[in-house]
């Protein structure tokens, strides 16, 4: 019997992965011909986000946005600034219960659109 406990316990240990933080890689990448500022990667109800200053032409920015507070299921959120001062706002991806369901998302903003691709990685 205490082996069956003993392989229960383990087996509960290796399938979760308990030093994983929770949270999504994320890339920003400008391909438009002016500068993008006020860039900011939130969560669709604003629990967690990640502010850029700012991304140059042709330029990107990368980093990793931490989901410690949020509990619920959402899309990812990205607003920014264009050079002419209009706001852009844009959602895609998905988490459920504050998770993600990807290791990452990536955002590729164009002259006229915002393409949003999402994926695992191996």
């Amino acid at each position: 019997m205490k082996k069956v406990i003993f392989l229960f316990i383990l087996s509960l240990l290796f399938s979760c992965n308990l030093t994983k933080e929770n949270g999504i890689s994320y890339k920003v990448v400008n391909n438009s011909d002016t500068e993008i500022n006020n860039i900011v990667l939130s969560t669709s109800e604003k629990m967690d986000s990640t502010v850029i200053k700012t991304i140059g032409p042709n330029k990107a920015a990368k980093g990793f946005l931490t989901m410690k507070n949020t509990r619920t299921d959402g899309s990812y959120t990205l607003t920014f600034d264009h050079f002419d001062g209009s706001k852009e706002h844009v959602q895609g991806g998905y988490y459920t219960n504050g998770g993600s369901l990807d290791s990452w998302i990536r955002f590729e903003i164009q002259k006229d659109t915002v393409l949003i691709k999402t994926g695992n990685l191996p």
